[in-house]
């Protein structure tokens, strides 16, 4: 039985029989367009077989389309309603028993997730998008690609190169992890209800031997000391790095000055000109 998916009508009963009203504080606008949903699918490059997690299901658009590739899903879901009915909807659509997992719970506080998914597909909630993605890729090394449906703005940042305009800590952040790219524009009219902001799918692929001929930057405690530097770079953007990094790096702009010397790196240069290599050879000198 092949799998179906939700239309706009069936969408509005279920949240009228739930007694679902789409919040901001949840960052909830759900996908009413089959099209849509299955072209996320499709730029994720989803195969058979394959085990995905998605971030907020919500009546569960995107996570019909994604088993109708024929892959698994682990979906994480913070609303207990929806969590507990997703499971029903998927039996109703054809999905097979064992296909879909279903995680009650906040997405940034999940530590294990069943089945191990290796692609991450979601319409994440825009106001935690940045640290949902963050925490996914921190806590889970098993994610080795995904594509995530996300406003324009926070898209264009994560994807953002050095010196733009719109690169920042997000930038950088996620940098650690891998290349970061725009995968293609969304129309505010196939949510549900319609924002008020544009929406992009952003593409990522995690470094590795396999993907990118590198190993991986280096371990938890050079993270953490690179996103301190991060962090504090950005604080400050237009100040120079030996003034502010001054207090991460010793606590005068002459000790940040030596630091970022025998990195390599000017002391009078600003943190959206450096790179994410830039900033871990500053982690590693100090």
């Amino acid at each position: 039985m092949p799998v179906t998916l939700l239309g706009a009508a069936e969408i509005r009963a279920l949240a009228a029989e739930l007694d679902v009203t789409p919040t901001k504080k949840l960052g909830q606008n759900f996908v009413v367009d089959a099209n849509t949903v299955r072209k996320i699918v499709q730029v994720a490059q989803v195969s058979p077989g394959e085990r995905v997690v998605e971030v907020g299901p919500g009546l569960g658009s995107l996570t019909l389309a994604i088993l109708e590739a024929g892959a698994s899903v682990t979906a994480v879901e913070i609303d207990h309603r929806l969590a507990e009915r997703l499971p029903v909807t998927a039996a109703a659509h054809g999905v097979a028993d064992g296909a879909l997992t279903v995680v009650d719970a906040d997405a940034l506080r999940v530590t294990e997730l069943p089945g191990d998914p290796t692609v991450l597909v979601a319409n994440l909630p825009y106001n935690v998008s940045v640290p949902v993605l963050l925490h996914l890729l921190e806590t889970f090394p098993g994610l080795q690609r995904g594509v995530v449906m996300v406003q324009a703005e926070v898209g264009e940042r994560l994807a953002a190169p050095p010196g733009s305009k719109v690169y920042g800590a997000p930038s950088v952040k996620a940098a650690w992890y891998g290349p970061w790219r725009l995968a293609g524009t969304v129309s505010r009219q196939v949510f549900w209800p319609v924002p008020n902001v544009d929406s992009v799918l952003v593409a990522f692929h995690r470094d590795s031997v396999e993907s990118s001929g590198r190993e991986p930057r280096g371990d938890v405690e050079l993270r953490r000391r690179t996103f301190r530097i991060v962090d504090a770079a950005f604080q400050q953007r237009r100040k120079m790095l030996r003034q502010a990094l001054a207090a991460v790096l010793g606590g005068t702009a002459a000790e940040a000055t030596a630091v970022l010397e025998r990195a390599g790196v000017a002391p009078t240069a600003r943190g959206e000109e450096l790179s994410i290599d830039d900033f871990v050879r500053i982690a590693l000198a100090v």
